[in-house]
Order: C-alpha cells, then structure tokens, then sequence
C-alpha cells in the first residue's frame, strides 16, 4: 500500500501515519526524519541536501524527490506513507513523474482537515522530547512526569514554530501554498477527506476506514 497524507499543521499528520505505516508494515516517510537520515547516511541525495543546509538554504525540491526516491527504489515493494510531502503542486508533480518512471502507483491519498481554533490549540500545547523526538502535548496527552519524556527520560521543549504567532503565519503559508493541492488530487481513485478534530482515536478509526475501502 502507498499512501500520501496531507493537511494543514497540526492535523496530527505525523502521529496517525506513523500508527498507520506502522500497522501496515510500511515505510513511515516523514520529510524531516528523511532529510536527516539521508544527511547521516551520506547517499547521494542527503550530500546534496546538506550543502544547502549549511548554507542555511531551504533544501530544492528535485533533491527531496530524489530522497524519495532513493528509498522507494531500495525495496519497490515494502509500501510507503508519505507524510509533509509534497506541500505544494510543483512538487506533486514532480513526484507524480518520478513515481510514474518507476512504475509505482499512489493507492491513496488522504486529506486530513480541523478548524483553524483547533489546530491552534493542538500547536501550541505540543511538546517534543530533546533526545528522541518523542510528542506529547500538554492537553491531549501529557507526559507522566512534568517536563521529561516518558521513553527515554530526554527534556521536553516547545519548537519555536509552535508559538501562537509563528503559528499564525504557518497557516497563512499553507491556505497559500498547501491548500491547492485538494484541487490537485480530489476527484482521483483513491482520494478521501477525513474529519481530524476529534479524539486521537476516533481519526484514527477514520483514517482506516478511508484506506480500507
């Protein structure tokens, strides 16, 4: 199963595709945890990436579809969920070319939306662990101990990006940039829109639902 996951920030993309990639047995592709890997790694698209990183540049995107590409080639069949990309249309065609030269077919792509109050409140409560990347939120679920992560002990911080005014921006940048891909994908087999405001569980079971049928 390939899937592509997208929304605005906050619509708990990251939390319900990794459960999901997970269960599935699939390959959970988060842009962030991929553009480090691939740095670390040293492939070829991950030293190019790095260049424009410490140059403090935004990384292009012919080199994160590259990223993209270097896994999906490495097992065709082991089934991805993308989650964070693509963000724009330029890049869903860029990866719908790229996909379409190796033969591989999106199964589904899921938009997942929230009123614009609620993702605030997601964002702002949100806390991640210093030393493993672990989430927790101060509302929604919280760590057992106050400022310290429940797997590895690591301190928790807000990122600076989920402060209510950056936030602000972030959502003016999405309905900007982001939104037009619902004109992009909706109508395609495949695609569905999920409710994600409500309990964790409940969007999860939604989720499903949409991949499943």
């Amino acid at each position: 199963m390939n899937l592509i996951l997208f929304g605005p920030p906050g619509v708990g993309k990251g939390t319900q595709g990794e459960r999901l990639a997970s269960e599935q047995g699939i390959q959970h592709m988060a842009m962030g945890d991929l553009l480090r890997a691939a740095v670390r790694d040293g492939t070829d698209a991950g030293l190019k990436a790095k260049i424009f990183m410490d140059g403090g540049k935004l990384v292009p995107d012919d080199v994160v579809v590259a990223m993209i590409e270097e896994k999906i080639s490495a097992d065709k069949d082991a089934g991805f969920l993308l989650d964070g990309f693509p963000r724009n249309v330029a890049q869903a065609e860029a990866l719908d070319a790229m996909l379409a030269k190796h033969g591989v077919v999106v199964d589904h792509v899921v938009f997942m939306d929230a009123p614009e109050d609620n993702l605030i409140e997601r964002l702002c409560g949100r806390l991640i662990c210093s030393a493993c990347g672990f989430g927790f939120h101060r509302q929604y679920s919280p760590p057992q101990k106050s400022g310290y992560c429940d797997r590895c002990n690591g301190e928790l911080y807000q990122r600076e990006d989920d402060r209510e005014d950056v936030i602000a921006h972030r959502l003016e940048v999405y309905r900007e940039q982001t939104e037009p891909l619902l004109g992009y994908y909706q109508g395609r087999s495949g695609f569905s829109k999920i409710d994600a405001s409500g309990e964790m569980d409940l969007v999860y079971t939604g989720l499903k639902q949409a991949v499943e049928n």
